[in-house]
């Protein structure tokens, strides 16, 4: 169906959607999983093995630790990630992603090779 006949006019010229969405789409909900700020390097950065916080912080550059610890947390929840405790005085954590993380992995290459691309 094409967007011309996904919309129909009454007799009032008043427009309505035929069938419109009421959830989100698929690209929607992969968008709101990997999309938010800093997710994206987060993971490229966890590709080639398990990352200690700090070291995953100062890869990060523009982010303040806050930040990389909020993102690591919503990951975390979200199944893109786990997170080892490696020492408890003084606190060492170290992430890693998870078979569910990697599985976005294609996906970051093509939107990076993308972007170069197009030099954006």
């Amino acid at each position: 169906m094409t967007p011309s006949e996904r919309i129909q006019q009454n007799a009032q010229g008043q427009k309505s959607v035929i069938a419109p969405c009421l959830e989100p789409c698929p690209i929607e909900r992969g968008m709101r999983i990997i999309g938010g700020k800093w997710k994206g390097s987060i993971l490229w950065h966890l590709k080639d093995g398990p990352v200690r916080f700090n070291d995953l912080a100062r890869m990060l550059g523009g982010a303040s630790k806050k930040m990389v610890n909020q993102r690591l947390k919503e990951m975390e929840e979200q199944g893109l990630l786990t997170r080892t405790v490696i020492n408890d005085r003084p606190i060492a954590v170290c992430y890693e992603i998870t078979e569910f993380g990697c599985s976005s992995l294609s996906i970051l290459e093509q939107l990076k090779d993308w972007a170069e691309l197009h030099e954006i």
